[in-house]
């Protein structure tokens, strides 16, 4: 399954605006009162402002123009009442879509981390973490912004429009129809540009990922860069990711910003054409208090479209991050669980049964296997380099599915069983270890619900009690020793003897180990050794390893070599194999 977003394309991938805009209203649709009060809000403001010229055109023509100055006075006060509330309306919808903009945010970046943990291992192989960091936090803000900051004037602006427009086409039919005549241009110009607009932010939407990439790419990576003194290549790499977003920066600018002079042109334009238009009637069906307030609404009608000039490009950005954003809440795990739990009878914990497997499609990389592991025993996976020994591996954890075949645990299909069950039954050491921030105890409890409650007097009792102790006093501080994922608090040796206490103590069925000694010490090494000796009787035992002094003692030893997994006899005849590097008969 294709799961690299940056190649994902097709009429599946592109959604219109209307579309987009109506799956992410689904994500707020719990703060509909909150909405629906904002509205009224906005519609309230609108109103208040789209009264104000009809009463300064009534003022003109009935007081200023007959110096009634009571009158002036009186409209004087209510204009000045009515433009208070209008001021409170204002807060108040900035208030309310404030709120709604960060709880939004706050849901949308939940529902994307929430997305990621469950997406498989694939996803994480097609794409940058820096990229996927850019969408969790600069599109997410981006759309927070826009539903924020821009909405309410997105909203007040359509209202005021559509009121004066109203007002302009009652007051006088002929002259709203000319001063409205430019609006279809206008509108024409927005449809033909805002396709180039969303597509433009889009790319430098994708700029900034891939620059976020390249900055994250290069700081896990320092400690390489300083060894091989190659800060040059880095710096070039970063300069071409900074050249590409400047350049894509420099074209949403463009693009975000043509609407204004464009807008601006048309509404000087129906100014005019009222001004000209409405002094040709006065004295006809005019007045000199009616022409004020008309043009009064030809601002209102236009200075809005303004507003929206650059409002409209916000949501088109907005729209392009939404995109990206929900090419992740779309996407699904092509890891499903089965609904088949029959148990076959069966003597072995593991089987595979003609299994075949590729990373991507049509270069497949295990070809038929079959072989089978019973409980209790140790087996040992060897090979060259490249031959296919941790794909294997990652198949018994089921990281990814077979192309065709089947795995079998304890008789069912691997894929019927749920995660939970799955990786309390498997335990996987991985060639480099991953451990998060904090101290050793919490990394060992890591996805362990059993001792969670235990103190640390009782944790380390059952440690000793499961044979690590010796391993625990490895450490200064025991438990509370403290643990930095990207750092050197510890050596990557202890790492992997915390990720080797982490797995021991779910008391697995079966603990896959590749490459789990590659970074410690011959003594502690042996020490290893006992440990696993002396594990359960039930537990199955599957060593990936390239020092053979590692292997020595498994009860079966694979050769695992291109693409195909035999049993290799003798441990000095998968010697023989692995030196000639490949299968013998």
């Amino acid at each position: 399954m294709n799961y690299n977003l940056n190649n994902l394309t097709g009429q599946a991938q592109k959604t219109s605006t209307l579309a987009g805009l109506k799956k992410l209203l689904q994500l707020i649709a719990h703060e509909k009162r909150n909405l629906i009060m904002a509205g009224l809000a906005i519609l309230l403001n609108s109103t208040l402002n789209l009264l104000g010229p009809l009463i300064i055109g009534h003022t003109i023509d009935k007081y200023v123009q007959t110096k009634q100055y009571q009158g002036v006075l009186l409209f004087s006060g209510i204009l000045l009442g009515m433009y208070l509330v209008a001021l409170l309306t204002s807060y108040l919808q900035t208030k309310l879509m404030g709120g709604v903009g960060q709880r939004m945010l706050f849901t949308l970046r939940n529902a994307i981390f929430n997305k990621l943990q469950l997406l498989p291992v694939d996803f994480f192989n097609q794409n940058k973490a820096g990229d996927l960091i850019s969408r969790v936090n600069n599109d997410t803000d981006k759309l927070n912004q826009f539903f924020s900051q821009s909405l309410v004037q997105f909203i007040g602006s359509i209202a005021t429009m559509t009121g004066a427009g109203i007002f302009l086409l009652l007051i006088n039919i002929k002259l709203g129809a000319a001063a409205l005549a430019p609006m279809a241009f206008i509108l024409l110009f927005t449809t033909i540009v805002s396709p180039w607009v969303k597509r433009t932010n889009a790319k430098n939407l994708k700029s900034v990922g891939g620059m976020s990439a390249e900055i994250q790419e290069s700081l896990n990576n320092f400690k390489v860069i300083i060894a091989f003194n190659r800060r040059d290549y880095f710096r070039q790499r970063f300069d071409g990711a900074n050249r590409q977003n400047y350049k894509t920066a420099i074209s949403a600018g463009l693009a975000n910003n043509i609407f204004m002079p464009v807008y601006s042109l048309f509404s000087s334009i129906a100014q005019l054409t009222v001004l000209v238009y409405g002094i040709y009637l006065i004295g006809v069906d005019f007045s000199i208090g009616l022409l004020i307030a008309y043009l009064s609404y030809v601002t209102l009608f236009y200075n809005p479209l303004r507003q929206l000039a650059a409002l409209w490009a916000n949501f088109q950005t907005a729209m392009a991050a939404w995109d990206r954003i929900s090419q992740i809440l779309s996407m699904e795990n092509n890891l499903v669980i089965h609904d088949n739990s029959i148990a076959e009878p069966s003597a072995s914990l593991l089987e595979f049964r003609k299994v075949h497997f590729g990373y991507t499609e049509g270069q497949e990389i295990l070809h038929n296997i079959s072989f089978k592991l019973e409980q209790g025993k140790t087996y040992a996976l060897v090979g060259p380099t490249g031959g296919g020994k941790t794909t294997t591996a990652s198949l018994i954890a089921r990281l990814y599915d077979p192309g065709k075949g089947v795995v079998l645990l304890d008789g069912r299909d691997i894929r019927s069983y749920d995660a939970a069950e799955r990786s309390q039954k498997i335990g996987f050491i991985l060639q480099e270890p991953f451990l998060f921030t904090g101290t050793v105890r919490e990394n060992i409890l890591y996805g362990n619900t059993l001792y969670k409650n235990y103190t640390n007097e009782q944790m380390e009792q059952v440690i000793v009690d499961a044979d690590l102790g010796r391993l625990l006093a490895i450490f200064e501080n025991g438990l509370d020793t403290k643990v930095s994922s990207g750092g050197d608090s510890i050596s990557l040796g202890q790492k992997q003897l915390i990720a080797f206490m982490r797995a021991v103590l779910r008391n697995p069925d079966l603990l896959i180990l590749d490459e789990a000694t590659a970074n410690i010490d011959t003594i502690t090494e042996q020490l290893l050794g006992e440990i696993l000796n002396n594990l359960p009787a039930h537990t199955t035992r599957v060593i990936i390893a390239h020092r053979l002094n590692t292997i020595e003692n498994a009860d079966e030893i694979f050769f695992v070599n291109s693409g195909e997994v035999s049993r290799a006899g003798s441990f000095n005849e998968a010697m023989d194999m692995l030196l000639k590097g490949k299968r013998v008969s």
